[in-house]
């Protein structure tokens, strides 16, 4: 199995337009975050973790070819709005495309793309998707899937463990009862938005004081603004690190 990092930016993206801060006007390519997604490959299929705005750019930068499933964390629209954009592989493919998260979350981005779903026939649109809810751990292409709820400011959120590696973007806070779904990771991936505090994320401080009771082996933190430069990784403790676009894991 391989994991991407698709993007690692906030819902802004760094740069940020109209800004000159030294993150945002960085040479570093590592300071050019995208909108927060993930691929996951499993024997020959890949999943994405959301639809982010700048899926297009993602899928061109990594080759993608096609897609064959997608979990979505929560409806705001950095993490779906970029869901047009499977219509590119449609017309390659012709897949409908399965697609799962919890009632909430298909219920609010069934209702904002309805066309997605059930196509527009006068429009010549065609249904690209099919919905699932999810309430438990299911299976794709031999990838065991775990929904992990997360508190996201006022509401909830869903992470994935993806066999032993863990993906739980835009949360501020993980339920008790969510822990135990956490044991035993080879790789974490977490929210961490920025040094300073914030209502609906992990700034730095909290997401390192939940890495240190969950104990994976690596962590990586992402769905960083431009408070963040890559070059401050030599900030973080032993094992954790900020993540990259094009960032990859091999499992």
């Amino acid at each position: 199995m391989k994991l991407v990092i698709l993007g690692s930016g906030t819902s802004t993206g760094v740069p940020m337009v109209g800004c000159r801060c030294p993150v945002c006007s960085s040479s570093d390519p590592h300071d050019k975050r995208s909108r927060t997604s993930l691929l996951v490959e499993t024997k020959g299929k890949n999943i994405i973790v959301d639809t982010s705005t700048d899926l297009r750019q993602q899928a061109l930068r990594e080759g993608i070819e096609h897609i064959d499933a997608v979990l979505f964390t929560h409806s705001h629209s950095d993490h779906v709005n970029g869901i047009d954009d499977l219509r590119g592989f449609h017309f390659i493919h012709r897949n409908i495309v399965p697609c799962y998260g919890d009632d909430a979350t298909m219920a609010a981005i069934v209702g904002r793309f309805p066309y997605i779903f059930k196509g527009l026939e006068v429009e010549g649109y065609a249904p690209l998707m099919e919905a699932h809810s999810i309430t438990g751990r299911f299976d794709l292409f031999g990838c065991s899937i775990t929904p992990v709820p997360l508190q996201h400011g006022y509401l909830m959120s869903t992470g994935y463990r993806f066999n032993n590696s863990a993906y739980l973007t835009d949360c501020s806070a993980i339920p008790d009862s969510s822990f135990p779904l956490l044991d035993g990771l080879e790789l974490l991936i977490i929210d961490a938005l920025r040094y300073s505090p914030h209502e609906n994320h992990f700034h730095i401080d909290a997401a390192l004081k939940a890495v240190a009771r969950i104990r994976p082996k690596r962590t990586v933190l992402t769905h960083l603004t431009h408070e963040v430069s890559h070059n401050d990784s030599f900030r973080l403790p032993p094992g954790s690190e900020f993540a990259y676009d094009g960032m990859t894991f091999e499992l």
